[in-house]
């Protein structure tokens, strides 16, 4: 193919295998003859950029070879590092932008700038041909704006939460599985030893994929954000495990966003550029509900961010590789506007999806059991690998 400038970001959380994407598209870009060039620090890398000042440049703007990429993908993180900018809603112009003129909006969250005009400038000044936006629904919102305003876009999603719409995976979810099994195996031993209850808080703030798959591979108990659980049915079942258990404990996955009848999880500060603010702990709260009804022990561990660190496994190693070599495919052949997917089990290239429809959510019939409040375990033939269809 022609030879083209190819800029390459991750935004928002990150996740184990965002390096193994950027190490293979450099080399692959490499391959076809184009240059790689890596934004920084995610949006913010085209909002707070001043070209004109080598110091800022520096900081924002990372030229990307086999040089430097070539031992990246061994460790979890991003190289280019990460922020949750949101272009299109900036309460505040950073410095660089001080005195231009931008579109206003009210929101819910209060006025915000719209400095797409900004990022679309700096674009144009990197000589940037097409943008691989690696990232989950907030950051692929924008890399969608971008493309209905002309850049030639493609996505790569990563998420933990798994809840990107048009794919079956996203890039650190295995990993984030993984870690939980392992965080869980591990402390059986602390919670049997004191014969209590464990309650373990994972990410999923609006969809239940990570305490679902969590609990579907260790053949506990879970609740998901998807569907408000039974509070007194849910401590009955938590009391019948422990005391079926020669051990005479019990465990029990929470996501960060799961409720139970006539309970919210409680929220706490700013919301951040998507209107998003942090979620108290419902583990705490249920931790609380156990005691007062039962007068039972409990142990909470919040496993959150101990999924998202660390090197990727396998499945995310191979899936980053292959997202990052189907979005040059894509380059090469000329299309923009997509996103690297899994659909039906196999590789595919989808649609970036349309960020009003929200995440991609449990189907509770065939994959939530909400009377024994566990996955669902039958009628698995003729289902991808990873159990759900885009």
């Amino acid at each position: 193919m022609t030879a083209k400038r190819i800029g390459v970001l991750t935004g928002g959380g990150d996740v184990p295998g965002l390096n193994s994407v950027i190490k293979s598209v450099v080399y692959r870009a490499m391959e076809c003859g184009c240059e790689a060039i890596g934004i920084r620090r995610g949006w913010e890398g085209l909002t707070h950029v001043d070209l004109q000042d080598p110091a800022s440049r520096a900081r924002y703007i990372l030229p990307l070879n086999r040089e430097n990429t070539r031992t990246i993908d061994r460790t979890g993180g991003t190289y280019l590092h990460t922020s949750r900018t949101n272009p299109s809603k900036m309460k505040t112009l950073p410095p660089v932008l001080e005195g231009q003129s931008f579109p206003r909006k009210e929101s819910k969250n209060g006025a915000a700038y719209d400095v797409t005009k900004a990022v679309l400038r700096n674009i144009e000044s990197l000589a940037l041909d097409y943008l691989i936006a690696i990232g989950g629904d907030d950051t692929l919102s924008y890399a969608a704006d971008l493309g209905r305003q002309g850049m030639c876009v493609v996505a790569v999603p990563k998420t933990m939460d798994n809840d990107v719409r048009n794919t079956e995976y996203c890039i650190g979810f295995s990993t984030a599985i993984t870690r939980a099994i392992d965080a869980i195996e591990r402390q059986r031993t602390t919670v049997g030893s004191h014969e209590r209850i464990g309650i373990f808080r994972v990410f999923g703030r609006d969809a239940g994929y990570t305490a679902l798959y969590s609990a579907y591979v260790t053949s506990i108990r879970c609740c998901i954000p998807e569907y408000k659980v039974d509070l007194e049915k849910l401590i009955s079942l938590i009391m019948a495990d422990k005391h079926n258990n020669p051990s005479n404990y019990a465990l029990v996955i929470l996501s960060e966003g799961a409720q139970w009848e006539g309970y919210t999880v409680k929220e706490y500060g700013e919301a951040d550029a998507f209107g998003h603010r942090k979620k108290m702990s419902v583990a705490e709260d249920l931790s609380n509900e156990v005691k007062a009804a039962t007068g039972e022990e409990t142990i909470v561990s919040d496993l959150t961010y101990e999924l998202r660190s660390g090197s990727p496994d396998f499945v995310d190693r191979m899936v980053a590789s292959t997202f990052a070599s189907m979005a040059v495919d894509a380059i090469e052949a000329g299309e923009s506007g997509v996103m690297t997917a899994i659909c039906n089990g196999c590789y595919s290239l989808a649609p970036i999806p349309d960020p009003s429809l929200g995440p991609r959510k449990v189907d509770i019939a065939t994959m939530y059991n909400t009377e024994r409040y566990r996955p669902v375990y039958n009628h698995k033939i003729g289902l991808p690998i990873f159990l759900t269809r885009a």
